[in-house]
C-alpha cells in the first residue's frame, strides 16, 4: 500500500522505528546500520531495509555534510525579496534560469505577497555582495523590485524535522 500511495504522489506511511531512525540520521548520517539498528532496537537487516526504503520514497532526500560558511570566507549572509516586472510563466522561467546558474545564491523560494522570490545569497563581505548584485543579480531578466535584507545574527539554525 505504501507504495502504491508513493507513486501517486502520497506520502509514505512511517512507524515508530522509522521515526527513530530518520531521528539518529538527521542528527548524524554517518552512523552506520549497525549502530542505528543497536540504537532502535532492530537487527542490522530490516533496519537496512528501512533505511532503503526511506531513501527510495525520498523521505531521506540526500546525505550531505553541512558546513559553516564563516570559516569559509563567506561571513554575509543575505536574504534578497524579489518582485518580478511581469507574472507570465516566460519571465518566471528566464529568472529561474539565470539564479540557480549563481553559486551565491544556496537557496530560492518562490513566495506569496508582495514579492515573488526570496534569496538566501552568501558571499564573502559587503564588497563581493555588492558586485553579485550589480554585475550579476542585476542582469538577471526579469527583475522588477529587489530588497536586500542582512542577517545580522542566526538565532535558530537547524535542519532537523523530526525532535
Amino acid at each position: 500500500m505504501a507504495e502504491i500511495e508513493q507513486r501517486i504522489g502520497g506520502v509514505p506511511t512511517l512507524d515508530e522505528k522509522d521515526y527513530d531512525i530518520l531521528r539518529l540520521l538527521q542528527r548524524n548520517a554517518k552512523l552506520t546500520v549497525r549502530d542505528i539498528a543497536q540504537r532502535v532496537h532492530l537487527s542490522p537487516t530490516p533496519t537496512h531495509e528501512r533505511i532503503k526504503r526511506l531513501e527510495q520514497t525520498g523521505v531521506i532526500k540526500q546525505y550531505a555534510a553541512l558546513l559553516d560558511n564563516r570559516k569559509l570566507n563567506r561571513k554575509l549572509m543575505v536574504l534578497c525579496l524579489v518582485s518580478l516586472k511581469e507574472h507570465d510563466k516566460q519571465t518566471a522561467h528566464e529568472f529561474v534560469r539565470g539564479i540557480v546558474a549563481f553559486k551565491e545564491v544556496v537557496e530560492c523560494f518562490n513566495i506569496a505577497g508582495e514579492y515573488d522570490f526570496m534569496l538566501k545569497i552568501i558571499t564573502e563581505n559587503m564588497e563581493t555582495y555588492h558586485d553579485f548584485f550589480i554585475n550579476y543579480l542585476g542582469e538577471v531578466k526579469g527583475i522588477g523590485k529587489a530588497q536586500s535584507v542582512f542577517v545580522m545574527d542566526i538565532i535558530k539554525d537547524t535542519h532537523e524535522l523530526i525532535p
